[in-house]
């Protein structure tokens, strides 16, 4: 038997010249752990595609194909579903955007799978090769499998397709409830892997540079403390993302500068605290990003800050205020994005009942695209300011007064900076920034 495991192209923050493709971001872990959940005893074949590195989705003589949806890859995974299946290859759909729209998913999959796949996976697996695959696949909630899990498949991932191809996972879920964000909409809760067990992959890598991808990796401080005390002895050095909640606690700075920590992407969100509040994640204090910014930059950990453009409290100043605000404080990598009301978010609830969300065209809902009406400005002056922010801030002059501040770190920011003006020329080449319903 033969099974394709595809993730569709998200089509953005990658590098994307001829003959380059390149994700900017890290090897998602995904396709490798499903891959490695494949039951031994079962004779499988297992190809992996990853359609942001220039990967083709389509695969010769498979029997099943699973393909990972978000929201903003569903029409192509849809698209990518109905190939196959028109070629008489069983297709799986599984992933975030499955786990929010199950019945909308439903209808192009012979099977789909919700939540988290640790258990899932491998029965559909063995049901289908028995014959007798059901149409849906669940969660069981009611038991943690984030432990013990099989190493991922990275031999299946293409090799120099991102910029940090060695992905490791310590944490998932979350315990915040922000307004826009998916991860509490899909109920995915939060569970922790055993550090033994975090550490023994990590030491079975073979390498001194690592990615978490947790979404947030300090929401439990005992335990994130005791995880980086855990990687002082392996002398790596590790990138994650995290919470402006960390620096609560004054030993973190002190570990995560012994731990090997070179850079965090933490959501600063807004220079606003009633914008922060809006979207309840008021425990950002506007009045201790300095202190962040600061103790970051003396312990060397570049700080990819991001900020999005579009809350009810925004009006047209925001962009030059947080232009502003970015080039003055000299964040090191900053990245912006468009206020995006995925489905059965709070915030898609509240626009829907507004009457404000202005299209269900899923490509466009990736942070990249105005998909509601702003509560002060129109959705055109939204994307026009967006644009607008991300050219200033990525002109050569502001990217080196920024990236000197960083010391040592200036290569690496610099180089950051620049593959972010790489990335504009994709943003400003788009020509369909709106969506326009077809009649007729």
């Amino acid at each position: 038997m033969k099974i394709g495991i595809i993730l569709p192209d998200g089509r953005i923050h990658k590098l994307d010249i001829w003959p380059f493709k390149t994700s900017f971001r890290e090897a998602p872990l995904t396709a490798t752990t499903l891959a490695a959940l494949v039951p031994q005893d079962l004779d499988v074949e297992v190809v992996v595609k990853d359609e942001s590195v220039g990967q083709s989705p389509y695969i010769d003589e498979v029997d099943l194909v699973g393909i990972s949806v978000l929201t903003g890859t569903a029409y192509r995974a849809y698209d990518i579903a109905k190939y196959y299946r028109n070629r008489g290859v069983k297709v799986v759909l599984g992933g975030v955007h499955v786990t929010l729209l199950p019945e909308e998913a439903a209808q192009h999959a012979d099977s789909i799978v919700t939540g988290f796949a640790e258990e899932s996976w491998p029965r559909l697996l063995r049901d289908y090769a028995a014959g007798h695959m059901l149409p849906r696949y669940d969660e069981d909630k009611s038991s943690n499998l984030f432990r013990s899990l099989p190493m991922a498949r990275r031999d299946l991932q293409k090799r120099f397709g991102y910029m940090s191809p060695n992905t490791v996972s310590a944490t998932r879920g979350c315990k915040g409830v922000c307004e826009f964000c998916a991860v509490p909409a899909a109920e995915f809760g939060w569970q922790t892997r055993p550090i033994h067990e975090v550490i023994d992959e990590i030491k079975s890598l073979n390498t001194k540079r690592i990615v978490f991808n947790d979404v947030s990796m300090g929401e439990d401080m005992l335990y994130f403390k005791e995880l980086l005390r855990a990687l002082i002895p392996l002398k790596i050095i590790w990138g994650g993302l995290a919470t402006t909640k960390i620096f609560r606690d004054p030993e973190v700075v002190d570990l995560l500068q012994k731990s090997g920590c070179s850079y965090l992407l933490i959501g600063l969100e807004s220079i606003s605290s009633n914008s922060l509040k809006d979207i309840s994640k008021g425990f950002n204090k506007i009045e201790n990003y300095q202190y962040i910014i600061r103790e970051l930059r003396r312990i060397n950990v570049v700080l990819m800050g991001t900020f999005i453009f579009g809350l009810d409290s925004d009006d047209k100043s925001v962009f030059e205020q947080t232009v502003d605000y970015v080039n003055t404080h000299k964040i090191d990598i900053p990245r912006y994005a468009i206020n995006t009301p995925y489905p059965r978010t709070s915030l898609f609830k509240k626009l829907k009942e507004e009457g404000r969300i202005l299209h269900e065209y899923w490509p466009h809902y990736d942070t990249q695209h105005v998909v509601f009406q702003p509560m002060q400005m129109t959705p055109e002056e939204l994307d026009a300011g967006f644009k607008w922010a991300y050219r200033e801030t990525f002109k050569l002059a502001p990217i080196f007064k920024r990236t000197m501040a960083s010391g040592k770190n200036f290569f690496i920011t610099f180089g950051g900076n620049l593959a972010y003006r790489i990335y504009l020329r994709r943003l400003f080449s788009d020509k369909d920034r709106f969506w326009k319903q077809q009649v007729g």
